[in-house]
């Protein structure tokens, strides 16, 4: 049986013969008896496993090493030990030997030298947690989406156009890179174009949303950025819905409304594990995401940051200006001045995306950021530009190819409405949920800067 199903109501179970089959974290043998710490990855709780010389093979059980997998029958009994109940084997068998060098041993080992063994990393603790909840979050995101009549939509990883408008994609091309000479023919490659991998699906997801009014993606993304901060990757999820009839002011309150229901969906089906996370990763998180929950957030304009940050008494290491972006310091501070997650909209146009909603002002778009005390930027979104003729002029002015882009003008004159979406990065929610504060401990195998390994 599994050890999720035990735990269950282990009570149940008691002086009753059960088989089990999972790995050994942790084997302790004496002269006349020996202990395993069990684990069979169903459930966060390790079983304790009991045997003595009764074992028909007990000085060959006392041999089984860590990492071993096996298969344990016997019955679950009241423990002496820190554990309620334990398990009293009559059978070990071995199923999987593991030599001495097996790499995760039971000690402490560094966040960086588990990145060198990524393939093995999920078999400790730490990661143990970090992923389950990571499964659990998005089946959260999933549920939320559905329970509220959104269609799923899988957007296409190879695309040709470029919705950030950054031009850091990376090339998708048949084209030996040894025949590459001068300027490339593009007509001749795979696709008769330049192709790239995605950095959103919101473009596309747009298509959907004026045909089902409600869609979302939720899907891998990638960006050949040159970075390697704690917060970015060359490849990275995204959850991006789009919603027809939608106006910023809306947009704003599903924001709010799904980012309560996942952090509170995780809080009550991954109990243990955030337990863990607050008592050994980030003291007070489990505290943070209820007052999360619990909290109204504030709505502000951009401009009306800048005027609180340029009169805030503290000395900036990057000066809040009127026309520019915020830093990871002016995100802190806003926080803590509201008390609580801050939606910062309408954003000046010229640091935005092309297909955002140009405000009567000419200077702002209807753009928002929602601020997260600890965590700085969480989502990011805004209402869509509409109006064709304003989207074709706002394209001009950044010199953009408006005939490759006809599809997607196409979508505001065959019966076009007021839509809005917004995006926000999976691995950048689970840094937060979790506490691990470094992306790559947060995704299974981590695409990097010089780093594609396992």
């Amino acid at each position: 049986m599994d050890l999720c199903d035990l735990f269950k109501d282990i009570k149940d179970y008691v002086e009753k013969e059960i088989k089990v089959e999972g790995w050994i974290r942790n084997h302790r043998d004496q002269k006349t008896f020996g202990f395993i710490d069990f684990s069979d990855g169903t459930t966060f709780q390790h079983l304790q496993v009991v045997y003595d010389e009764a074992l028909t093979n007990f000085l060959e059980v006392k041999k089984f090493l860590v990492g071993s997998a096996i298969q344990v029958e016997g019955k679950i009994v009241p423990s002496s030990g820190n554990q309620e109940y334990e398990l009293k084997a009559s059978c070990i068998t071995l199923l999987g030997a593991c030599p001495e060098d097996y790499p995760i041993q039971p000690k402490r080992h560094t966040k960086e030298f588990l990145r060198e063994q990524a393939y093995l990393r999920p078999r400790t603790n730490l990661f143990q947690a970090v992923f389950r909840v990571r499964s659990i979050a998005a089946y959260a995101i999933h549920k939320y989406f559905q329970d509220n009549g959104y269609i799923y939509f899988h957007a296409p990883i190879i695309t040709s156009s470029d919705c950030e408008g950054a031009g850091e994609m990376f090339q998708v091309t048949t084209i030996p890179l040894d025949k590459i000479k001068g300027e490339v023919d593009y007509s001749k490659d795979f696709f008769g174009k330049m192709a790239n991998l995605t950095v959103s699906g919101q473009l596309e997801a747009e298509t959907f949303a004026l045909a089902y009014k409600k869609t979302y993606t939720f899907g891998p993304t990638f960006r050949a950025e040159n970075s390697n901060t704690k917060t970015h990757a060359s490849e990275f999820w995204m959850i991006e819905p789009e919603i027809a009839f939608c106006d910023l002011e809306k947009d704003m309150d599903i924001m709010e409304d799904m980012l309560k229901y996942i952090v509170k969906y995780v809080l009550d089906n991954a109990p243990l594990e955030m337990d863990f996370f607050d008592k050994f990763v980030e003291k007070g998180l489990k505290a943070k995401l209820e007052r999360l929950i619990n909290s109204t957030f504030a709505r502000v304009d951009h401009e009306e940051v800048i005027k609180i940050l340029k009169e805030a008494p503290v000395k900036w290491e990057f000066a809040p200006e009127y026309g520019g972006d915020i830093a990871k310091e002016h995100e802190k501070y806003i926080t803590e001045y509201f008390n609580g997650p801050v939606f910062i909209k309408n954003w000046p146009k010229d640091i935005k995306a092309f297909y955002m909603k140009q405000n009567p002002d000419g200077k702002t778009v209807a753009a928002v950021d929602l601020e997260v005390p600890g965590a700085g930027e969480l989502i990011g979104g805004s209402q869509r530009e509409e109006n064709y003729d304003k989207l074709v002029a706002r394209m001009k002015e950044l010199d953009m190819d408006a005939n490759s882009m006809e599809w997607y003008l196409n979508l505001r004159r065959y019966g076009g409405c007021v839509h809005s979406g917004f995006g926000m990065g999976f691995e950048r929610l689970l840094i937060y949920l979790t506490g691990v504060d470094n992306i790559r401990d947060v995704i299974p195998y981590p695409r990097t800067p010089k780093n594609c390994e396992y």
